[in-house]
């Protein structure tokens, strides 16, 4: 969370700005200057808010709630890098969302290393008609399976890439993930 800032002066001290009568008078010089000390971190996050939303240049702790903002979910693994990546490339991978580009790109950026997904759905085409539990599937009738391997740049728990890919895929695919040594 932001704070006070040890030594910050504010752009703007309320002292100089009141009547001559009151800019003379020592207490309320005192008064207003603890009023400038509890201000000017609130004025100077005012003055650099574009800078705070621009993934590259925000603070490491203000990082969780911009991603709460454009609804991207961090793992308690990623570092500050991996976190602006994913941030500054938000707007894509929701464009792409439920895809396998969309998907592996996802998965890069989270993890760097090699991402392969493999999608096993299929169209078949009938010329007779079937039953309603047929329609579903691929031709040899099994379930779609999208099945996605990683070789990540650092060790990476299974349950974490686990999310991130039940996240991120097409909710009525079932996925299977392989999580594969550097």
């Amino acid at each position: 969370m932001r704070g006070g800032v040890e030594g910050l002066a504010s752009p703007y001290p309320i002292g100089g700005l009141l009547p001559a009568v009151y800019q003379e008078d020592e207490f309320a010089q005192r008064f207003t200057a603890g009023l400038d000390d509890v201000l000017a971190p609130v004025i100077s996050t005012l003055d650099c808010l574009e800078h705070y939303l621009d993934p590259a240049l925000a603070p490491d702790d203000f990082l969780p709630w911009l991603a709460g903002w454009l609804g991207v979910g961090f793992g308690g693994h990623l570092g500050p890098d991996r976190r602006r990546l994913l941030l500054a490339a938000a707007g894509d991978l929701y464009r792409r969302r439920g895809t396998a580009g969309g998907l592996r790109d996802h998965l890069e950026l989270a993890f760097g290393g090699r991402v392969e997904v493999e999608d096993g759905t299929s169209v078949t085409v009938r010329t007779a008609p079937s039953r309603p539990a047929d329609s579903v599937g691929t031709a040899s009738g099994e379930h779609p399976v999208l099945t996605v391997r990683i070789t990540p740049e650092a060790a990476v728990d299974h349950a974490v890439v686990e999310r991130f890919v039940a996240a991120a895929k097409p909710a009525h695919i079932p996925h299977a993930v392989e999580v594969r040594a550097g």
